[in-house]
């Protein structure tokens, strides 16, 4: 509640709380009700439209008080919150405005691009997938579909819809040609991110984000020298502006500059009127003084940023649904039952999976770089797919259960073959993205914490390899801590939670190892870094490759790695990431008790 108006919603709206979120259903009249308040709404509409933002507001709420469900009033009102910055009431407005009509294209799309602006990119795809179907023409529905297809790590798709909407708007727009700039640069698609980048800053010069975007490009690229001079016109642009001084930190920081990066992060924070840095600048101040071997200032920058991220999306780890999934998933692969459910066929031709499973911060996307290096094998990224099917199983199958329990289904006359039917739709999805490289026949599957669905893989994928990067859990731990990451419902905002995730992680890979045959290789990054060579033909030989010496320079490997383990990628193997945990054990203590059990499982030990 409003401290000084006790009935006023706590969204910060300015309309009374039963008008506004504890409106009831009930409440909201025929639209044919409010007619006599018509003039009212226009006299609003003309009053914003010529900037009497204090008037439109007054009218809006003398409007919403007698009719709560007025849409052009709610229009107006939500206008003038989102433009004062006043998150939650302008979603409270919006989301009452998309409930109320459905088909309102223009309010949906702003309810996906706000949701994308906070970081809720499940719930803003809901959205914006809905905007494409009211609006299939709108290049503004195509464009959030690709914003938020890029950053959940679906360039591909994303990239159909930048395309789509630039085709619809007849013209080079150069914002959409930045996105789609940006979209390619996550691809690894550096010559043709360059060209559109060089194409919309020549159409627009002065917008600060496509220069900022292209300098990220090159710096991902590799090219610091010219990272730096875009990073020189956009101080031009915007004097000062934190976003150009965290870029800058970010170079000096790849380019092992750690005080001059320091530096610049702790100008950033000088200069924020509100004092401090975001939470980003505070990881990556963490990570910085990491290297320069101040840990314990470290660990305090890290513990900043995800306190600050918390305060600031609310977004916390989701224990109850993560657990119910565990427990479902091993109540439903156990032997018996598996003994009598079908599998799927083996693939026959065209391109096979090589499975790669890991929590996040494990060594994946070393193993990944190492084993794209091999011309028979096509880095596939983080796929999505597997994810997708148990979302979609229900509907693929016909059955009313959710996953994993409407695999009963495949028991029925009409469903015996619902596996094949499910792989092949994980193959033509793969196909639609293109990622075989001419002369491949493999190609990798490296999205995080697949493990979790590892039974299912399993009955897809029979002879499938599953490689299994293992790696000292507290190492993981402190690594999710120190980086912003969104899997593993949300987990990594706090040490106890990444901990207890891992464990229900773990806990379900060994359930499925007991309770059915799988083609598993377990390969411990440590064991990597100490004899690469070994491990690297060990995990070509399972994967029924031939040894390939170019599988020992992964680091030349010049594909992106859409991943935070992008620049460490770009290095020659080094041990420098090996028991990290040593230098924080004191702050680590909270969580060695939860991992204790794990770690002796793996055959590590805990050493001071």
């Amino acid at each position: 509640m409003n401290a000084l108006h006790p009935s006023l919603c706590a969204c910060g709206s300015g309309l009374r709380a039963l008008r506004c979120c504890q409106l009831e259903a009930s409440a909201l009249g025929p639209a044919a009700a409010s007619r006599h308040l018509l003039p009212l709404v226009d006299e609003a509409i003309a009053c914003h439209a010529k900037g009497a933002y204090g008037e439109a507001e007054r009218l809006c709420l003398e409007v919403l008080e007698l009719a709560p469900g007025q849409g052009g009033a709610l229009a107006v009102l939500y206008q003038i919150r989102k433009m004062q910055g006043a998150g939650a009431a302008a979603e409270a407005l919006v989301r009452r405005l998309v409930m109320l009509d459905p088909n309102n294209v223009w309010a949906t799309q702003e309810l996906a691009l706000l949701l994308f602006g906070k970081g809720d990119l499940a719930e803003g795809e809901i959205h914006a997938r809905n905007a494409v179907r009211i609006a299939p023409t709108d290049p503004q529905s195509h464009n959030l579909m690709g914003m938020i297809m890029t950053e959940m790590n679906r360039p591909q798709v994303g990239e159909f819809h930048y395309r789509r909407a630039l085709d619809l708007l007849g013209q080079r727009q150069p914002i959409l040609l930045a996105n789609l700039a940006w979209n390619l640069k996550n691809q690894g698609k550096m010559a043709e991110s360059r060209a559109l980048y060089e194409e919309s800053f020549a159409l627009a010069p002065t917008i600060l984000q496509t220069v900022l975007g292209w300098a990220r490009m090159e710096e991902t690229d590799r090219n610091f020298a010219r990272a730096d001079e875009l990073l020189d016109q956009a101080q031009a642009l915007a004097p000062g502006h934190p976003s150009i001084l965290l870029h800058r930190a970010v170079v000096r920081g790849r380019t092992k500059q750690y005080d001059a990066a320091l530096a610049i992060l702790d100008r950033m924070a000088q200069q924020n009127p509100g004092g401090g840095l975001g939470t980003n600048d505070l990881l990556e101040k963490g990570r910085l003084l990491d290297k320069m071997g101040r840990y314990d200032e470290a660990f305090a920058a890290f513990a900043a940023g995800k306190r600050l991220n918390v305060e600031q999306s609310g977004v916390t780890y989701m224990a109850e649904h993560a657990a119910n999934l565990a427990a479902r998933l091993k109540a439903y692969f156990t032997s018996n039952r598996l003994r009598i459910v079908p599998r799927a066929k083996p693939v026959e031709s065209g391109p096979r999976p090589l499975f790669i499973l890991g929590f996040p911060r494990s060594g994946t996307t070393m193993v990944e770089q190492t084993l794209s290096a091999h011309p028979k094998v096509s880095a596939g990224d983080e796929l999505s797919f597997v994810h997708d099917i148990a979302n979609l199983m229900p509907r693929m199958l016909n059955s009313p259960l959710a996953y994993p329990e409407a695999l009963a289904d495949l028991w029925m006359g009409d469903q015996c073959e619902g596996l094949d039917n499910l792989r092949d739709y994980y193959l033509q999805r793969v196909k639609q993205l293109g990622v075989m490289e001419p002369g491949a026949t493999r190609f990798t599957d490296k999205m995080p914490l697949n493990e979790t669905h590892m039974g299912l893989i399993a009955l897809m994928f029979p002879d499938a390899p599953l490689i299994h990067v293992l790696r000292h859990p507290l190492d993981i731990v402190l690594s999710v801590y120190s980086n912003h990451l969104t899997h593993g419902f949300y987990c990594a905002n706090a040490l106890e939670t990444i901990a207890q995730h891992y464990v229900l992680v773990m806990d379900l890979v060994e359930h499925y190892r007991r309770e059915m045959a799988l083609k598993y290789l377990a390969v411990r990054y440590e064991d990597i870094v100490d004899d690469q060579e070994t491990h690297v033909r060990r995990m070509l030989a399972f994967a029924d490759l031939p040894f390939d010496k170019r599988c020992l320079k992964f680091h030349e490997n010049k594909r992106y790695a859409r991943t935070a383990s992008y620049a460490q990628v770009t290095e020659k193997l080094y041990d420098d990431s090996r028991f990290r945990y040593r230098h924080y054990l004191k702050h680590l203590a909270p969580v060695i008790p939860v991992l204790e059990p794990v770690i002796a499982r793996l055959g590590y030990s805990i050493d001071g």
